[in-house]
């Protein structure tokens, strides 16, 4: 997390030319513009899978489960080593993070202003589909990431 909030900060700060010390990364995102930069960082072929995952597990802090789906569906990758968006091996409609069909939820995604194709966008449209069918829509890859739910719900 430390060396994720020092490469924002340090990014944000060429970018912007202002003072890291008055970047607060705990504030969520306002600014279109820190949207921008955050994604850019993240796209960067300098960003590591443990960067990712670390951005990952915290846009995901209250729905563990879809960090495990995104684990099992993409191994934490937006974007291959070229920078395009990453396609499923089986389905290449299935993009991103979240693997989210382009088929069936690129138009739905924006007409609810998601970019399936971004970081952020891949991400709050996986939780938007989680919040109306659950973990239905990757239900393939449920061997994978139901074992690790099952422990955690056997845990509590």
């Amino acid at each position: 997390m430390i060396e994720l909030t020092t490469s924002l900060m340090m990014l944000m700060s060429a970018v912007y030319a202002g003072s890291p010390a008055t970047l607060d990364s705990t504030a969520p995102i306002q600014t279109k513009a820190e949207i921008i930069a955050k994604e850019q960082m993240l796209t960067e072929k300098r960003a590591t899978i443990a960067d990712i995952k670390t951005y990952v597990r915290e846009y995901y802090k209250d729905t563990p489960i879809l960090e495990e789906v995104s684990r099992c569906e993409s191994t934490f990758t937006q974007f291959t080593k070229n920078g395009k968006v990453m396609r499923g091996i089986e389905n290449p409609a299935d993009v991103g993070l979240m693997q989210i069909n382009e088929y069936y939820h690129a138009e739905p995604a924006k007409k609810l202003g998601y970019n399936i194709y971004s970081v952020e966008g891949n991400l709050a449209y996986g939780k938007y589909l989680y919040d109306k069918k659950g973990t239905a829509p990757w239900s393939a890859s449920s061997p994978c990431w139901g074992k690790k739910v099952s422990a955690q719900i056997a845990v509590r």
